[in-house]
This record gives structure tokens, sequence and C-alpha cells, in this order.
């Protein structure tokens, strides 16, 4: 099995975000994970919003953030209500949620310094390699540069309905590395 090469970027990703949690866990927190932070650090600051004013205020989707309100709600952060129509839920803070955000907007101010301090030791900053990573996206995006190695392995864009394609040998890695979600 061949790792992929952003498989170690996941894994460093994943590390720091549980270290981030046994912060919560270390001080009686429980239930509360990295990814609900922010969404309840906003509702704190707004008050109740709709799961899609949410996910718009937060530069998520609108799946994600009800994914992120489930889990909320299961730990009993949030209350929802119906809306305005029978399509839409308002998410509020609930008590123990509201008595927890000056730790967690301290936690996340914490966070932030602390990235800037690990930017700062390193060779090249991650946050310029982000930059210039989204540079060169800007000139040639992911999608291009897959479809064009698609077509060129015998996969191109179907122009009739989709016929079964003979499979191409296989060049890369081994596809049975890591999910195509984990990538």
């Amino acid at each position: 099995m061949v790792p992929g090469r952003w498989d170690a970027l996941h894994a460093l990703l994943r590390r720091l975000d549980d270290e981030i949690g046994t912060v919560y866990t270390d001080r009686g927190i429980e239930g509360v994970r990295s990814r609900l932070v922010y969404p309840m650090i906003r509702l704190a600051h707004t008050g109740p919003l709709t799961i899609r004013e949410l996910a718009l205020s937060l530069g998520r989707t609108h799946s994600a953030m009800s994914q992120t309100v489930t889990a909320m709600r299961r730990e009993g952060l949030v209350e929802t209500e119906a809306g305005e129509d029978a399509r839409t839920r308002r998410v509020a803070l609930t008590e123990k949620a509201r008595a927890l955000v000056p730790l967690l907007e301290a936690e996340w101010r914490a966070t932030e310094e602390s990235v800037a301090e690990l930017d700062d030791e390193l060779p090249h900053a991650l946050s310029a390699v982000v930059v210039e990573l989204e540079r060169v996206l800007a000139r040639r995006s992911l999608r291009d540069r897959l479809v064009e190695r698609l077509d060129a392995a015998g996969y191109p864009l179907p122009t009739e309905p989709a016929q079964p394609a003979e499979p191409a040998e296989p060049a890369g890695p081994d596809l049975d590395a890591a999910p195509p979600e984990d990538r």
C-alpha cells in the first residue's frame, strides 16, 4: 500500500485537533470538539440563527452545518426550534453552552497565537504555503489537473450516455491506500 502525499498532513491535522480536544477534557469539558467551537462562538455573538444563516456566516455548507448542529444538540449545547416555515430550524445556545463560551473564546485566541508561533518557527510558514497554493490553483485548478490525467488515462468525460470504460493499466499509487474522502 502506497501512502498518499497528503496522508501525513491529514494525520497531523487530526493530531492537532485531538490535542485541542484534550485541552477541553483536561478542564472537565466533555462533548466539545474543536469543530463545534466556532459555531458556538458565532451563536454567542449573534443570538439564534437558522442553520442556513449559521452556515453562511461561517463559510460552511448547509449540509455540514446541519451535521454540526446535530452533534451540538446531542451534547446539549444547542436547542433547535422550527423557523418561520417548516423547512427551517433556528439554532440557539443552551445555558450549558453559554457558560463555556468565555473559555472557548480564550482557547480560540490561544490556538491562533500558538499557530502563529508555529508558523514563525517553520522555515516556510504554512500560511504562506497556503497563499502560494491558492495562487497556483488559480492558474490551473486541481479539477483541471485531474481531468487532464483521467483523459490521458483513457477516462474522458462522456459525450454520450455513460458506457462502461475499459480499465487502463494502473500507473499511480495503490487506490486502496485511502478512500477519496480522506484525501
